[in-house]
């Protein structure tokens, strides 16, 4: 199957970053390789974007949409919470930007064979990468109602988390679920027929949350952004398009929290903490999707996008 994948704010993200010639740039979501074409337009001839991808297929698309630049492209097949170990083994101390486009591709989603999507009957896996050991099936038929529960409700911010729980409970103890299309139907019986009329396809907010879940993407996030911003040049810009509200809480607090120059109680007369400020924050709002890019792309509309930018003297 062909790869497919439109980015998402694509101008807005990689105008924000503010590429130059010559510069180095991490795309750590590296997908079909749209940003990365973007930059690349911006940063001849002597630029440089490491593209970072788990996903093979996504890897392979992009060195085809991208062999015009194969010298200034470096692949790199590993997952971005691994950001800092990816740079550092090209032998680089700093990069000049870095970007993060969360949640799954297109192309994830539109494979049925991957299991992201509840639109088709698949084996329930949705791994971004097929090397990592834990699938959506093992987490919907082997944890506790109770882990499951939280999953949902934490990760989904669904409202009938544990009706769903206790109904995938009861299916599992006759019978093990395999498929999305077992699933499909497990959650729409779960959730009352009159909840089910408006707002989107019962099944999305638990699909979602199991995506996290096994990709364990969350923590892994938070932990990339601070790297990312440890690696970054003075002046240097990350920027972040996240899609639904947990991503850009932990994008928000994390900016918040390296912009601060002292947490010290306010009742201590001189700082103690030694603190440094780390980032500007660029986007006191996050820039969103326009009304034409929300009506040629419907998956934009949750689109979200925040930029921070490296203050000089920090480290």
């Amino acid at each position: 199957m062909e790869f497919h994948h439109v980015s998402v704010l694509l101008n807005e993200a990689v105008t924000h970053l503010n590429p130059r010639p010559g510069g180095t740039y991490v795309d750590c979501t590296l997908g079909g390789g749209g940003h990365t074409l973007e930059i690349m337009k911006r940063i001849l001839p002597d630029g440089r974007v490491i593209g970072i991808d788990q996903d093979t297929n996504a890897l392979e698309a992009a060195k085809e949409r991208l062999s015009a630049f194969e010298n200034n492209v470096i692949f790199a097949h590993s997952n971005f919470y691994k950001i800092k170990a990816v740079v550092a083994g090209l032998g680089l101390e700093t990069v000049d930007g870095i970007l993060f486009d969360l949640g799954v591709s297109s192309h994830q989603l539109d494979e049925g064979s991957r299991g992201f999507s509840y639109m088709q009957d698949a084996p329930l896996d949705m791994r971004m990468n097929a090397n990592d050991p834990v699938t959506a099936e093992q987490l919907v038929n082997e944890l506790p109602e109770e882990e499951l529960t939280s999953i949902i409700k934490d990760y989904g911010e669904e409202r009938w988390a544990k009706r769903i729980a206790a109904f995938i409970a009861e299916h599992r103890r006759r019978q093990l679920i395999h498929t999305t299309g077992e699933l499909v139907d497990i959650i729409k019986k779960a959730i009352p027929a009159g909840a089910r009329k408006d707002g989107p396809h019962p099944a999305k907010r638990t699909f979602q949350a199991l995506r996290i879940a096994v990709n364990d993407e969350l923590n892994r996030f938070a932990e990339a952004l601070r790297d990312a911003v440890e690696i970054l040049r003075p002046g240097g810009r990350v920027c972040v398009i996240t899609f639904h509200s947990l991503e850009d809480r932990i994008a928000k607090e994390v900016f918040r929290e390296l912009a601060k120059e002292c947490i010290c109680p306010p009742e201590l007369p001189v700082c103690m903490c030694d603190k440094q400020k780390q980032v500007d924050i660029i986007t006191g709002k996050p820039i969103l999707p326009g009304p034409q890019e929300i009506t040629d792309n419907p998956r934009a509309r949750s689109a979200k996008l925040r930029v921070a930018e490296k203050v000089p003297g920090s480290k």
